[in-house]
């Protein structure tokens, strides 16, 4: 799949980023590089290949659910302007 320096251009609008002629030119570069290797990619036969979210077949090992800080609410609270029940309470903004 070829990519032109006008759609690189045109992505860089639509993603609201401001590239001048020498960066979209870099940039066109980039994505070439990367278009190929997805092209490599799908040329590959991944018949019975069994999806995998991470390559390592490892857990991850969990720390105990523990509380290990006190309770500093009414110390927050304190400072606030305005708190009931334990809630911050805020000027409306939607009608």
């Amino acid at each position: 799949m070829a990519i032109e320096h006008a759609d690189v251009l045109r992505a860089a609008h639509l993603a609201r980023l401001g590239l001048d002629e020498g960066e979209a030119a870099h940039y066109l570069d980039d994505l070439g590089r990367i278009l190929e290797m997805v092209d490599q990619l799908q040329a590959l036969d991944t018949e019975g290949v069994t999806p995998m979210a991470h390559p390592l077949d490892a857990t991850q090992r969990l720390r105990a659910d523990e509380v290990t800080e006190t309770d500093q609410r009414d110390d927050f609270q304190r400072c606030a302007p305005a708190v009931e029940n334990g809630l911050y309470l805020v000027p409306r903004v939607v009608e």
